[in-house]
């Protein structure tokens, strides 16, 4: 496919096209962040080692990296896995999002920080809720965009729109410093991360989420992307800036 010329400025400067069914969907990208911090036990000790072998023998994280542990083995050594589930639907439920993770998606992820990024391209039809579970090392969850740092530490929730950078690093730093994140420090944190359709009605009012923004450009695009000025928006890895250029 050849690249599509930048399209006619939308009324967002910043826009995200996802699929609804078989149709591209236009909406824009909110910048409200929800968090709290929940109450939840620590993990067992055999499955945090487990988890660092995986971490550092199989999954081989990178400084910046964000990847899968395996969910459905973690459960067989978690006993406290339901209730860790419960505090973040009882959390929900506090704010009136009633049964938000009833059938959603979810995966055990981890990462050696993360370098700032957004998911709007993949999961521009989502809304993430990321609950960490490691102890305090130090690290924030910044939203440069949005203008949000909250500190991680076990029970730290959070929901967020797709579509808003993000990236993980060092308390106090001012972005993404791969050299923070050397094999010599214990740096790596593990989430539950959860999918939450963004067209949910309580989703789509809690993020303060407006659709069909631009529907003349979804009707010209035949993927899920994230634009901004008209034309794709990629983020800096190192600072959360946006910049527009072509795909």
């Amino acid at each position: 496919m050849s690249p599509l010329p930048s399209l006619p400025h939308a009324p967002d400067e910043l826009a995200c096209f996802f699929w609804s069914g078989d149709v591209l969907r236009s909406r824009s990208v909110s910048d409200h962040i929800l968090s709290s911090t929940v109450d939840v036990p620590a993990p067992p000790a055999p499955l945090t080692a487990d988890w660092e072998r995986e971490i550092a023998q199989q999954l081989q994280l990178e400084a910046g990296e964000v990847e899968p542990l395996s969910l459905p083995r973690s459960r067989m050594r978690w006993p406290a896995y339901t209730q860790c589930v419960q505090a973040v639907a009882d959390w929900t439920r506090s704010m009136g999002l009633q049964e938000l993770l009833a059938g959603a998606d979810v995966a055990l992820m981890a990462c050696r920080g993360a370098n700032y990024h957004h998911d709007g391209d993949q999961y521009g039809g989502m809304a993430f809720c990321n609950l960490f579970l490691s102890e305090d090392k130090g690290l924030d969850i910044h939203f440069p965009a949005a203008g949000r740092r909250i500190p991680i530490r076990r029970g730290t929730v959070v929901i967020f729109d797709t579509g808003q950078p993000h990236a993980v690093i060092e308390r106090g730093g001012s972005g993404f410093d791969a050299a923070s994140f050397g094999p010599g420090r214990d740096c790596s944190q593990v989430f539950l991360s959860w999918e939450l359709p963004i067209e949910d009605t309580q989703i789509a009012h809690a993020l303060g989420i407006r659709f069909d923004t631009d529907p003349a450009s979804a009707a010209l695009l035949d993927e899920s992307q994230l634009r901004l000025h008209g034309a794709p928006a990629t983020v800096c890895a190192a600072s959360g800036r946006w910049s527009a250029g072509t795909k």
